[in-house]
C-alpha cells in the first residue's frame, strides 16, 4: 500500500484523457489529486470514476481551471464561484471521493499513522514585491508579459474579490487543522504552492500573484506537516523546508510530459518513504 499523487491532469486534451484511462488499476493505493483536472464537468466526472476504479482511495482539493466559470453546452449559464466549488464537491462526492469539505482521513498503512488533509485556500496576490501594492499587482505582472486568464475566468461571487474568499478559506481551514490532535503528523494538500519561496517559473517570472497566499508560509512547522503536496506551476520538484517535504506534482500540458510513457511514471509516491527521502528528512532535522 502506498500514498501517491499528481495534479494538472488537463483533461481538456483528449491526449491527456486517453492516458487517463489508460492507467493500470492500483489495488490498494491512495491516490492525491491536488487540482486542475479539468474545467468541464464531464471531464472531472470522467476523472473521477476513471480514478476510484484504479485506486482504493481518492482525494481531490480544485484548482484554478476546475473553478472556471466555462458553460456547460453552448448559450448556456455557467456555474461560478462558490456555487460551482460545491457543485463540484458534490460531484466528487458522489464518486467517494474525499474532498476539502470532508473530515480528515487518516493513513495507517506503512509510514503512519498520518492525517492526510485536502484543503481548498486560494490566493490573494500577495506573492508580490512589497513595493508593488494590491492594486498595481495586475499591472507590474502584465509589464512582463504574465498574465491570467483567472481574470476572466474564475468568478468569487459571491464574495467581494478572490482576495476575500482566500481569506474566509484560510480562516476556516486553520481552525480545523488546530484540531487534530497534538504531534499527528500530516499531509497537507493545495493546489497552489503554500509558500513563495517554492516558486520557480523562469518562463514567467511575475506570475507569482496567482499562486497562493503569504498567510501559509508556516504551515508546514503549525501544523506538523510531514509533506506538503502542490501542483498549479507544471514545474516539478521536490524541495525541502525545515525538515518537511514540498513536492511539486503536476502533469501538465502535452509539451510538458512524454505520452509514450503513459501518466503512471508521474504518480509522485508519498508514503511510504524511500530510505533516501528518510536519510534527507533525518539530516534536515
Amino acid at each position: 500500500m502506498t500514498i501517491k499523487a499528481i495534479s494538472d491532469l488537463h483533461l481538456a486534451s483528449a491526449a491527456n484523457r486517453d492516458a487517463l484511462i489508460e492507467l493500470p488499476d492500483f489495488g490498494d493505493d491512495w491516490l492525491i489529486v491536488a487540482g486542475d483536472v479539468a474545467e468541464r464537468f464531464e471531464h472531472m466526472q470522467l476523472a473521477f470514476a476513471t480514478l476510484t476504479r484504479k485506486f482504493a482511495k481518492v482525494f481531490w482539493v480544485p484548482g484554478n481551471h476546475d473553478l472556471w466559470a466555462i458553460p456547460e453546452e453552448r448559450g448556456a449559464p455557467a456555474l461560478a464561484g462558490e456555487e460551482r466549488y460545491q457543485a463540484l464537491v458534490q460531484c466528487a462526492r458522489d464518486h467517494g471521493i474525499l474532498t476539502p469539505e470532508d473530515p480528515y482521513e487518516t493513513w495507517t498503512g506503512p509510514g503512519g499513522p498520518t492525517v492526510v488533509a485536502p484543503l481548498f485556500l486560494l490566493y490573494d496576490y500577495s506573492f508580490r514585491p512589497d513595493h508593488v501594492s494590491r492594486d498595481e499587482v495586475v499591472a507590474w505582472a502584465r509589464e512582463e508579459g504574465a498574465v491570467c486568464a483567472d481574470e476572466m475566468f474564475l468568478n468569487h461571487a459571491p464574495f467581494e474579490s478572490r482576495d476575500h474568499w482566500c481569506e474566509r478559506r484560510c480562516e476556516e481551514t486553520e481552525r480545523r487543522l488546530a484540531e487534530i490532535p497534538d504531534g499527528m503528523p500530516t499531509i497537507l494538500i493545495n493546489h497552489f504552492p503554500m509558500r513563495s519561496d517554492l516558486i520557480h517559473i523562469p518562463r514567467a517570472p511575475r506570475f507569482t500573484p496567482w499562486c497562493g497566499t503569504r498567510r501559509t508560509e508556516d504551515w508546514h512547522q503549525r501544523f506538523n506537516a510531514r509533506v506538503v503536496i502542490s501542483g498549479h506551476l507544471h514545474t516539478r520538484r521536490t524541495d525541502w523546508r525545515d525538515g518537511t517535504r514540498f513536492e511539486e506534482v503536476s502533469l501538465g500540458y502535452l509539451r510538458q510530459w512524454d505520452q509514450s510513457l503513459g501518466i503512471a511514471p508521474y504518480l509522485r509516491d508519498i508514503l511510504p518513504e524511500e530510505e533516501t527521502v528518510q536519510e534527507a528528512a533525518s539530516s534536515r532535522r
